[in-house]
């Protein structure tokens, strides 16, 4: 049975696959491919692993980052630190407290501060023969300092290079001098007359460096690192520009199981700097926040103390009163009075008393307000009140009022800038006189029915005489102003104990340090594998990309499916030096696979006495067709049955020169009348094969070989031999074959590997589909596997086992050999 024809048969009429539909990409071939090409992957994969060392060792700035952890407590009393109601704020799992902080951590004024306190605006590196290192500014021998109402040039680079002792040589660049400079007293440019290039000059430690666009001294660092430096370059920056890099490297977070919990983080080039900067930061936090709520307290002191004398006076006066009454009317007790209900109305006018002394407190708190001095503010809790919300929108009004002070040092008043923070302190200004509304309204109306118990208790104060009821009256004056000063001096004693116990509310729980943390950026292992990948994926996308482009069949497997034509065989690569390779090296594996093909032969055509006329072509020319045609004649010759071969290619005729006959006449002599049959039939070195070759080439190829002599001449030839083997044009460029085929029993179709495109194939395969084309099989031509001989469907037995005339060149595989040797090793035979 030939290979392929019974999976055709099985299949008949119900096969709905798409002739000649072949796979869009040949995986299989594409991975043998990239074994193949296997020292390409190792090439890239070393000159990855170079690039990513030396980009790791010379080109990858380090960022490095320190963390500070920080609690913030809940018993604060300031505007300033907007979390005096514990209840409102951590009990309803609110942190309006620490977003208060996270903003002033990344605010430009805390930052403008920490950028001039610690001169954050010099910029400390040292460079070696490829890569510049940024320093911290105590791993520097010598510190910047520059006089700050001289005019700098800023971004413009300083190298200090050591000299012995305390003295150092200045160098500045070649160029780069500009006439704006920048002011640090002011924070403007502003322009110069042009000048010359500053000379090199070396200094002593203290000695100040002067010329037209720098004034600096250098000083000592008192705890000088321990490395040595070959150079130390500086760099000044404007407070602008650094505070503005300095906040985009700072993170604040809060914790997730305690929101009162803060992480501070900071990144940067230096891992000393970055920790030197978070303890200094927490550490003029805490003091700031020392001071906030302090400010508040002695503010609520002051107003108190006040008061209370306003009240002592007043105090004094109604005792004056009260005692001249009891002398004078002789009046120190009043008999047969309702002591029950004079203790009531001295109750509620006690409380009344402290009631007024609250609403007297929130009209200071808003005549503050609506002064915008908040820095005078005094506490709620003078008022009687713990609100946090009221806090944080003092604390957010205050802000406002510092950014709007900000903006109008760049802004004009109608500018929309100005127009936009207007627009939010009205907004901040509205929330908190409408909370004070609301604790208006309910003391307010707590008076008005505290003075209506009054009324009712005071009934029966008229049934007194007229000069006991002033005596009353004289008396209960006294004892108001006395509950008055006395709820204010209450306040007061508060107030005192929190300024003289007052500490920060925020507690340090984790202080920066440098623990030798690895850098987190740039992330050198993800870029080594991303640039080893990278250029391993180059080749394979080139070897991807030709094989997508790559429309050659090489695929024996694939080419069956897609066609659906019978196989007859496999042929080999042929290294004969001519096309008679059954003649010359008949124990080749070549010729072995020829004689498989002669035998799969029969299964394409019906078993009978007549002759047999077999038709050979291909899709273009180069496959191999008269190869294939020769030799198939070839082994019919030598298997003892009567053959002939017709080279019927009259366009391209060739096998004149294989056999070493004179090509003057030909069929195409004979076709056109010229010669008899005789004299165009040529014997050969096997008895029982002659060949007919073309002949000189004719105007009307086409013509001559669809013509009725032809038929006739094939017919005739049908008498005198067992096989007739037709040479014919490919049927890809001309349409002679398929014409030919009509007279031929079997059709053989070659196909060369790795040589004829896969579109070429659809043509015939439909026509044999459509059964236009009866009796065809496919030779695969010129295939040469990489394990050795041997792919099946009658193409021989392999190399390596002496049947064959190559197995004396023959070498293994290497991964053959190592998988022979390896069963020997471990004894599998």
């Amino acid at each position: 049975m030939i290979p392929g024809k019974e999976n055709l048969e099985r299949s008949g009429s119900t096969q709905t696959e798409k002739e000649g539909a072949f796979a869009l990409f040949d995986f299989e071939h594409f991975l043998r491919r990239v074994i193949k090409n296997w020292y390409w992957f190792v090439l890239m994969a070393i000159l990855g692993y170079g690039i990513s060392w030396v980009y790791s060792k010379y080109y990858a700035q380090r960022i490095y980052a320190s963390n500070l952890s920080l609690s913030i407590s809940n018993n604060t009393a300031s505007y300033f630190t907007p979390n005096q109601s514990i209840n409102f704020i951590w009990g309803q799992n609110s942190n309006q407290d620490g977003i208060y902080l996270k903003k002033m951590l990344l605010s430009r004024s805390h930052n403008e501060y920490l950028v001039k306190q610690l001169d954050l605006y010099v910029n400390y590196t040292t460079k070696g023969l490829i890569k510049q290192t940024y320093l911290d500014k105590y791993d520097s021998p010598v510190f910047l300092e520059i006089d700050r109402s001289h005019l700098q040039q800023v971004n413009y680079s300083i190298t200090l290079i050591p000299k012995g002792g305390d003295r150092y040589e200045v160098v500045l660049p070649d160029e780069g001098e500009t006439t704006s400079l920048y002011s640090f007293a002011t924070e403007n440019f502003s322009n110069v007359s042009r000048y010359s290039r500053p000379a090199n000059k070396v200094i002593a430690v203290n000695e100040w460096y002067v010329s037209p666009n720098l004034k600096f001294k250098l000083v000592r660092n008192p705890q000088p690192s321990q490395i040595k430096f070959d150079n130390i370059i500086f760099s000044l920056s404007t407070v602008n520009q650094t505070v503005n890099s300095l906040v985009s490297t700072i993170g604040v977070d809060f914790d997730k199981e305690i929101n009162t919990i803060m992480i501070i983080s900071k990144s940067g080039y230096n891992l000393n700097g970055t920790v030197n900067f978070l303890n200094t930061s927490v550490d003029e936090l805490q003091k700031k926040r020392l001071i906030d709520r302090n400010t508040v307290d002695k503010n609520t002191e002051n107003y108190l103390f006040d008061n209370l004398a306003k009240i002592r006076k007043k105090l004094d006066s109604s005792a004056t009163l009260l005692n001249q009454m009891k002398i004078t009317e002789g009046l120190y007790d009043i008999k047969d009075r309702d002591e029950k209900s004079l203790q009531r109305i001295k109750d509620l006018e006690t409380k009344k008393a402290v009631i007024i002394t609250k609403i007297n407190s929130l009209n200071n708190i808003k005549n503050t307000l609506a002064s915008q001095n908040l820095d005078r503010m005094i506490s709620m809790n003078a008022a009687g009140i713990e609100d946090g919300s009221f806090n944080a929108t003092v604390s957010e009004l205050k802000a406002l009022y510092l950014k709007r002070r900000e903006l109008a040092l760049i802004y004009t008043p109608n500018s929309e800038p100005m127009r936009e923070i207007n627009r939010l302190i009205n907004e901040a200004r509205g929330n908190s006189t409408g909370s004070l509304k609301n604790y208006y309204t309910s003391y307010l109306n707590e008076l008005s029915k505290i003075d209506h118990q009054i009324a009712g208790e005071s009934a029966d104060l008229v049934t007194y005489p007229e000069k006991e009821r002033r005596y009353l009256d004289v008396e209960r004056g006294y004892n108001m102003i006395e509950a008055t000063y006395n709820s204010l001096l209450t306040k007061q004693n508060e107030t005192q104990i929190r300024v003289a116990t007052n500490k920060s509310d925020i507690t340090v729980i984790d202080n920066a340090k440098n623990l030798g943390q690895g850098p987190i950026a740039p992330d050198v292992k993800k870029t080594k594998y991303t640039i080893i990948g990278g250029l391993l994926l180059l080749p394979l996308l080139i070897l991807g990309l030709s094989e997508a482009l790559d429309n050659r069949v090489r695929n024996i497997k694939e080419l069956l499916q897609a066609t659906r034509i019978p196989l007859l065989g496999v042929v080999g690569k042929n290294t004969h030096e001519n096309n008679l390779t059954v003649l010359d090296q008949p124990r080749s594996s070549i010729s072995e696979a020829f004689r498989g093909i002669r035998a799969n032969l029969r299964f394409l055509h019906k078993e009978n006495d007549q002759s047999k006329v077999i038709l050979v072509t291909s899709s273009v020319g180069g496959e191999g067709k008269t190869y294939v045609s020769i030799n198939i004649a070839s082994v019919l010759g030598l298997s003892g049955k009567k053959t002939i071969l017709l080279g019927m290619d009259l366009r391209k005729p060739k096998i004149f020169g294989d056999f070493k006959i004179d090509n003057k006449y030909g069929i195409s002599n004979y076709l056109t009348g010229e010669v008899k049959m005789e004299q165009i039939i040529n014997k050969t070195r096997i008895a029982d094969l002659d060949v007919a070759t073309s002949g000189p080439i004719p105007p009307n190829p086409s013509e001559l070989l669809m013509s009725q002599r032809n038929v006739e001449f094939i017919q005739e030839l049908k008498n005198h031999y067992d096989f007739i083997i037709i040479d014919s044009p490919p049927v890809g460029l001309v349409a002679d074959s398929f014409e030919l085929m009509k007279y031929a029993d079997a059709s053989i179709y070659v196909v060369r590997h790795e040589y004829t495109e896969k579109y070429m194939l659809k043509m015939i395969t439909e026509k044999y589909h459509k059964h236009e084309v009866q009796n065809l099989g496919l030779v695969y031509n010129d295939y040469q596997s990489q394990q050795g001989y041997g792919y099946g469907y009658g193409y021989g037995y392999g190399y390596g086992y002496g049947y064959f005339d190559e197995d004396k060149n023959y070498r293994e595989p290497t991964l053959i050999r190592v998988r022979n040797k390896l069963r020997k090793l471990f004894g599998n035979t």
